[in-house]
């Protein structure tokens, strides 16, 4: 059985969680990272590396199990996904970058100036062979 690792990237409220809720594969996301005991959210701008830290952590652990996985994060700029891109060739998965381009508004507050800014930094993906081991 083949097992796949799929990033899912789109500006905030684009329906990146939506969609990768609908896999049933395990999924992970650096605002989990940012979820408390009860469930809320509380972002901490100073943590965002140990957030996308614990999504790399977590989806190694995974692919290492030979379990698919589905990441959803903004993923901007391209060296973003190439973290992923090295993992999915160092477990053998078959590696796919889904983009949401709808707008549903965001549930987390970012603000509408931040979100422009993403916008002006947004470079496309290009499919890219994959990398040797």
């Amino acid at each position: 059985m083949t097992f796949k690792l799929t990033l899912i990237r789109g500006l905030p409220g684009s329906g990146k969680s939506t969609l990768a809720k609908s896999l049933n594969v395990n999924h992970y996301e650096a605002d989990m990272y940012f979820m408390d005991e009860a469930g809320s959210y509380c972002f901490k701008s100073d943590e965002i590396a140990q957030a996308h830290q614990w999504c790399q952590t977590m989806t190694s652990k995974s692919l290492a199990k030979k379990q698919s996985v589905v990441v959803s994060n903004t993923f901007v700029r391209r060296w973003e996904m190439t973290p992923y891109l090295k993992l999915a060739n160092r477990y053998g998965a078959k590696f796919e970058v889904i983009e949401c381009k709808n707008d549903f508004g965001n549930i987390h507050g970012v603000e509408p100036a931040t979100i422009q800014q993403m916008k002006k930094r947004w470079q496309e993906w290009q499919s890219v062979p994959q990398l040797s081991k």
